[in-house]
């Protein structure tokens, strides 16, 4: 019986997270088999090891990316991972797209709240 559970996660670029994931200090391994109880298996693209044996991995789903643990085994509160790893995806996304259409990236900040503050410019 697998325990693997899977959540939607609105990522669609993959190696934006794969540089998010590797920006948080994960080592990413590509394309290989996440681990959970009793020794199951299941494939994804984006696969972060963990020493004790229960992996964390992402696997495209249609347009978007879905993440993909046994989440009892992988000892990681789900809602708080999502939430690191989409924060740190949307500011590499953000810097992606405003690099993209030609614009420097003037000042960068992370305010008390967490918030992360982005000044850009672009000389015309």
């Amino acid at each position: 019986m697998s325990h693997f559970t899977t959540i939607k996660v609105e990522i669609k670029n993959g190696e934006i997270l794969r540089q998010s994931l590797e920006e948080l200090g994960f080592k990413v391994k590509r394309q290989t088999l996440v681990r959970g109880y009793m020794g199951n298996r299941v494939e994804a693209e984006y696969v972060i090891e963990q020493d004790h044996g229960y992996d964390l991995g992402f696997r495209r789903h249609g347009e978007t990316y879905e993440l993909i643990a046994d989440f009892w085994g992988a000892m990681i509160d789900p809602q708080d991972f999502v939430k690191l790893v989409t924060q740190k995806y949307a500011h590499n996304s953000l810097l992606a797209t405003v690099k993209n259409q030609g614009y420097a990236i003037e000042q960068q900040e992370i305010l008390e709240d967490g918030t992360v503050r982005v000044v850009v410019g672009k000389w015309l």
